[in-house]
């Protein structure tokens, strides 16, 4: 059974398809990387499986329950997190009471109650575990303010692990990274291989052909091609299209 199947999917901006009858499919642990040029239509999917946007038709299903017309809510409880969109990073805080807040959000408490919540063991222990799972430790009672951006972007992602996601919607990464910080991030993903399964939206072909079990590649709002590393760079219509014929 997929972790996730999208069947037929049609969104369309007056005349623009942005996405075309376009099927697609994710394996339990697998890691499937999504790539295209600019305008492809590779964020409105995303968009779509999270549930921030609504397709005008087709199928999107989830543990094999039809989930096209859920909110994000819904699906965040399902299990479907997309990068930096579970919660807004608050430059004030620490690393840890940035992903305490995921934490508490998660377990169906109100942010109201941060200044008791802070105390808790049930809130610390997992937002810990988390940041130190993304290589952050050091850095609990750092102030988000005083962090590198890639940092920044490891804590994001501590954030959507706390929320015990079996889904990760990652759209582009390791975008306005260091080549150094990249680097980092994509040895942070390699080692959630075969734990999650993951949706990749990434420019960073290194990184793509680094961690994607299977790539399928968009233009136009249409998948024109599906397949492991090797197949992608020995297909004559990808090169064409987007990575480029050197022939």
């Amino acid at each position: 059974m997929n972790l996730l199947s999208v069947r037929q999917l049609v969104k369309r901006y007056g005349g623009l398809t942005a996405t075309d009858h376009f099927d697609f499919d994710v394996q339990p642990g697998e890691t499937h990387a999504i790539i295209g040029p600019n305008g492809a239509g590779k964020s409105t999917l995303i968009a779509q499986l999270a549930g921030e946007i609504k397709p005008d038709s087709g199928t999107i299903f989830f543990n094999d329950q039809d989930i096209t017309k859920e909110p994000v809510e819904t699906r965040a409880l399902r299990g479907i997190a997309r990068s930096y969109q579970i919660t807004s990073i608050f430059p004030q805080f620490t690393a840890l009471q940035n992903v305490m807040l995921t934490v508490q959000a998660h377990q169906g408490h109100s942010f109201h109650f941060w200044a008791r919540a802070h105390t808790q063991k049930s809130l610390a222990g997992p937002a810990q575990a988390a940041l130190e799972r993304v290589g952050l430790g050091h850095l609990l009672h750092t102030p988000v303010s005083d962090m590198a951006h890639g940092e920044q972007r490891q804590l994001e992602l501590a954030m959507v692990l706390a929320g015990k996601p079996t889904l990760l919607l990652l759209d582009e990464p390791m975008a306005g990274m260091s080549q150094a910080e990249s680097k980092q991030m994509t040895e942070l993903l390699a080692s959630l291989k075969g734990q999650y399964g993951i949706v990749l939206v990434e420019h960073d072909m290194d990184a793509v052909f680094k961690l994607a079990d299977r790539i399928t590649v968009l233009v136009y709002g249409r998948g024109i091609a599906c397949g492991s590393a090797d197949d992608i760079r020995a297909n004559p219509e990808v090169k064409t299209a987007y990575l480029g014929d050197d022939d």
